[in-house]
């Protein structure tokens, strides 16, 4: 089991920065990579960014690259979102998520909200 712990959202104007966090607790040996996903309003859930665990390589949504960047503190077994430049269709529930190996199993936080002004 890997428990997931999500920090850092809340209210910005548009332009705004903000930065979430998530920290990851229990078989974090066994993490292949990390990343995000939000939910818009209304709408379904749609991928963000992913950090692989071990070599740091990084993927992120059109919609985002440029404006967004995904980090981890491995001594914290933690992933971060450094959210730059943020737009009103940026507005959503972020949820952070952990795939393991040795199973393949995926892991999802609590969600957090973000809210961008316009």
């Amino acid at each position: 089991q890997v428990q997931l712990v999500e920090s850092g959202g809340g209210l910005v104007h548009a332009g705004g920065s903000l930065r979430l966090s998530c920290a990851a607790s229990g078989r974090t040996f066994s993490l292949y990579n990390m990343g995000w996903y939000r939910r818009p309003p209304g709408k379904e859930r749609e991928f963000v960014a992913l950090i692989t665990w071990s070599d740091g390589g990084t993927n992120y949504a059109d919609s985002v690259k440029g404006r967004f960047t995904i980090s981890t503190d491995n001594t914290k077994n933690t992933v971060y979102l450094q959210m730059n430049s943020l737009k009103h269709e940026d507005t959503a529930v972020y949820y952070c998520y952990a795939l393991t190996t040795g199973p393949t199993q995926r892991y999802w936080g609590q969600g957090t909200q973000v809210t961008v002004s316009s």
